[in-house]
């Protein structure tokens, strides 16, 4: 006996590049590379360890599920100077709230956003195509009718809100956005974000901008879900942002981020913690409150992948649609068959990819906007980066 709905959760990408692989070994002469996933390799900054350390006391306590003031005053203070905010519209212990990592967050914003009926209809959550896996997880697990949206290269790989009829419209109650966008790396400009809150607010739906790639940008820092709500001359109703020390301070195992915008929805947010949240320790908000207020670390970040962006402009121009992306960590390469080239990788070079099409859905034109794509995590050191990238030019 279980949760049926457990039954809908059955291709995660993982998963499915383990099963894809298992039977196939790399080269012995070469060592691998891990290209796969997204999870940052450069160190995370000494002064995470130090302010652990100095706040070892707080391990005798609970935490509080609303953070304390000192990572609420650091989170409110990072997005005044990042986004240019007015201070006097954000209020830290109402539109704020710290999580154990956006991912849960991500999960959660379902539970929190989506009712039993919208209009007295199954309700439906957008999701960009292809998308973070989370997502179609936090739809379906609340029984939602998820709706993919075509993130392409034709469209400048951000779903199009726009072309949406009256009726999907009506039934969405939760829309997911990722800017810069996994896996294309495009950034949504103002433009683009007000006009999607405007939609928000008009068929009152959330809409949920998972900006946990917004430090890892090339030259123009990508604006973000709070500052369009201020240039729409408003507050943030209808509109969550979700972010993350994971990729900015390349900290995954801290577990720490944080989702701030409408006070009604982060309140909705506080009591379902209460319930059933993971709390992040207290140390480990001390440690996230002192990295938040420190951008030197991150500047480091910036120009070690651009490095790693400068080796792949080298190498990988004019070959398998290969373009710089904006923002982001990742290379979306065109390659034809994206099981296939993985495996060829793999087996020839080394080198462990995803396909693009684990990362996707067919949508209702019967396309996987993945497919033919593989995903390129530049992780790794800039040296072995460079070396993973002369491989696969060299294998495929």
């Amino acid at each position: 006996m279980h949760n049926d709905k457990l039954n809908k959760l059955t291709d995660y990408p993982f998963d499915r590049l383990r099963a894809l692989l298992n039977n196939l070994s790399g080269p012995t002469n070469k060592a691998p590379i891990i290209m796969s996933l997204g999870e940052p390799q450069h160190p995370p900054p000494r002064l995470l360890t130090e302010t652990v350390n100095k706040s070892a006391g707080q391990w005798a306590k609970y935490p509080p599920i609303s953070g304390t003031p000192e990572i609420l005053s650091a989170i409110k203070d990072w997005l005044v100077l990042r986004y240019g905010l007015d201070a006097n519209t954000i209020n830290e212990s109402k539109n704020i709230i710290p999580v154990s990592g956006t991912r849960e967050a991500l999960y959660m914003a379902g539970a929190i956003a989506i009712p039993q009926k919208k209009n007295k209809r199954q309700p439906i959550v957008l999701i960009p195509n292809p998308f973070y896996q989370v997502y179609i997880g936090s739809a379906l697990m609340n029984r939602a009718k998820p709706v993919y949206m075509p993130a392409t290269e034709e469209n400048g790989f951000l779903p199009d809100f726009q072309t949406l009829d009256e009726k999907t419209l009506n039934q969405t109650a939760l829309a997911f956005l990722c800017s810069p966008s996994n896996p294309q790396g495009a950034i949504a400009d103002l433009k683009y974000l007000k006009q999607a809150i405007f939609l928000a607010r008009k068929y009152d739906f959330v809409l949920a901008i998972d900006e946990c790639y917004s430090e890892i940008y090339d030259t123009t820092p990508p604006p973000g879900g709070l500052e369009a709500c201020q240039a729409l001359g408003g507050g943030y109703q209808n509109v969550l942002v979700f972010h993350s020390l994971s990729k900015r301070s390349s900290a995954p195992g801290l577990r720490s981020g944080f989702v701030a915008g409408d006070q009604e929805l982060i309140q909705h947010f506080r009591t379902l913690r209460s319930y059933g949240g993971a709390l992040v320790p207290g140390p480990l908000q001390a440690a996230s409150a002192a990295l938040w207020r420190d951008n030197k670390h991150v500047e480091k970040n910036r120009a070690l992948y651009r490095q790693k962006f400068d080796f792949a402009d080298q190498i990988l121009t004019g070959k398998f649609n290969y373009y710089r992306p904006s923002g982001g960590f990742y290379l979306w390469l065109k390659v034809g068959d994206s099981e296939e080239a993985t495996k060829t990788l793999w087996k020839g070079a080394g080198v462990r990819v995803i396909p693009g099409n684990y990362l996707g859905k067919t949508d209702v034109s019967g396309k996987n906007p993945g497919a033919g794509f593989i995903r390129l995590a530049l992780v790794q050191k800039p040296v072995f980066v460079k070396e993973a990238l002369l491989r696969i030019t060299k294998t495929l």
